[in-house]
């Protein structure tokens, strides 16, 4: 299996390295999304609401290379007591950080686009007592909690109106931890062309 992913590594850059040298500036994209996770490992599943970013650049007219990084906040649950009339909020002390690198191919011209991605990357799952600026530096640390490698297939629209855009994605965030665990994930955001 280790042979296999370096084999496609190593085609992979040999395939995109020349594009990479050739390439001139041609156009990059960031953009700011917000991100839904149906955690799938529990029972009964969880769903987490976050944020994040991600940085493209070309390497050819329908395929860019793309990073991007997204952060779910804790989650608060309500629980029910017995007599069926009393209820408490609870705050999850759990909490995600997702880390995805790949190529995303794209077709269409113009204002709409739909493509497709596959990235590699990591999930970090840690739990903790601190607010969300501390609680996201000790994520992007990954000193804390579970890190877990990941691959993310999926794919979604773009529409632009010049160099401002919409994006609009759906996948399969696989993280492997005693095997595959495959949970929705959903982000919906601006995207901006230079």
């Amino acid at each position: 299996m280790k042979r296999c992913f370096w084999l496609l590594v190593g085609i992979g850059l040999l395939t995109v390295g020349p594009a990479l040298m050739a390439q001139s500036a041609d156009h990059a994209e960031v953009g700011v999304f917000a991100n839904y996770f149906r955690y799938g490992y529990a029972s009964p599943e969880e769903n987490f609401f976050g944020i994040g970013g991600r940085a493209a650049f070309n390497v050819h007219p329908n395929v860019q290379l793309e990073a991007e990084m997204a952060y779910d906040f804790e989650r608060n649950y309500t629980n029910t007591y017995t007599n069926g009339v009393s209820s408490q909020f609870v705050t999850a002390k759990f909490r995600t950080l997702h880390g995805f690198f790949g190529p995303k191919f794209q077709v269409g011209t113009g204002a709409l686009r739909a493509f497709v991605t596959g990235k590699v990357g990591f999930d970090n799952f840690t739990v903790t007592n601190n607010g969300i600026p501390t609680g996201f530096t000790n994520s992007v640390g990954l000193s804390n909690g579970t890190t877990a490698f990941a691959v993310y297939p999926g794919g979604g629209l773009e529409a632009f109106l010049g160099p401002i855009g919409l994006r609009a994605e759906v996948g399969d965030d696989i993280f492997f931890v005693n095997g595959a665990h495959n949970n929705l994930r959903v982000s919906f955001g601006p995207q901006f062309r230079f």
